[in-house]
């Protein structure tokens, strides 16, 4: 799923190719990508792109004196450029293909959806609030008030583990399975470690693993193509989705707890005093 480090590189390189220039055709391949009805899609065509913002998650254009394209890329969805864009009009069928939007000057980009999950989203708004997910979102934390004292605030007396909580959007804006792992990791914390339990030092090193992770991230993926951003987020990760690897910063063996439609990486040597975690999912198994 892209998060935060992607979906902002995203920004950067969309910036780059889209803003200045007048959108011709908005093309729904999937119309169950398409949330919203009023106003409609063609009050995109016309416009030309002023900007490109990131919330959260979340990847909006801003057209000139109207509305807001909106998409939420999900789990498996992507954004395909195309200097060139195919002539015709794409057909719908069992393809990726859910999007397409096309430029003045023939190029253009794909919004794409792999698998069977169907859960790509695009709206069309007067503004980025109209979006429910994006009303809901909490405080992005690379923002530049986003300083220990608000992190210890959004965590005081919560109660779910830290992993959940760090997943949750309308706590903090961006991060996902992916890198709430990683983050987890940089600050030697448990995933199950209660989030309102943090003492004075340890808000302060999850505080700075947050940043560092995220900040890290971006900085490596900015000025990568779209089409490979996919695999420099991959490189850059030391736990999450390497179970059974060795730990870049012990050796200790990756661990992986299982749940119903994600998992969990961690390292217990960093992380848990040593102690595998419970996986649950597996111990049903083996009753």
């Amino acid at each position: 799923m892209p998060e935060l480090p992607e979906v902002e590189a995203l920004r950067g390189f969309l910036s780059e190719q889209v803003v200045g220039l007048e959108v011709v055709r908005v093309l729904p391949v999937a119309v169950s990508v398409l949330k919203t009805f009023e106003p409609p899609l063609s009050a995109v065509e016309g416009r030309v792109v002023v900007g490109v913002r990131r919330y959260g998650k979340f990847l909006g254009l801003e057209m000139e004196g109207g509305p807001f394209l909106v998409t939420h890329l999900a789990r498996a969805g992507w954004v395909q450029w195309r200097d060139t864009l195919p002539s015709g009009v794409p057909r719908p069928g069992k393809g990726p293909l859910a999007l397409r939007v096309a430029l003045e000057n023939g190029a253009g980009f794909d919004l794409t959806e792999a698998g069977t999950q169907k859960r790509l989203a695009v709206y069309t708004v007067g503004g980025p609030a109209d979006v429910p997910g994006i009303a809901r979102l909490g405080p992005d934390p690379l923002a530049d008030d986003f300083d220990e004292r608000r992190l210890a605030g959004l965590l005081s007396g919560e109660r779910r583990r830290l992993k959940g909580a760090l997943r949750d959007q309308s706590l903090i804006a961006g991060v996902g399975n992916a890198y709430s792992d990683e983050i987890l990791h940089a600050a030697r914390m448990s995933p199950f470690k209660i989030a309102g339990s943090l003492t004075p030092e340890e808000t302060t090193r999850l505080h700075e693993a947050l940043r560092s992770t995220l900040t890290e991230a971006v900085e490596r993926s900015r000025g990568v193509a779209a089409g490979r951003l996919k695999a420099e987020k991959k490189s850059g990760l030391r736990v999450h989705g390497r179970t059974g690897e060795a730990c870049p910063v012990c050796g200790d063996t990756v661990r992986e707890v299982s749940f119903s439609d994600s998992s969990l990486q961690y390292c217990p040597t960093c992380q848990t005093g040593g102690k595998p975690l419970a996986d649950r999912r597996l111990s049903r198994l083996l009753k």
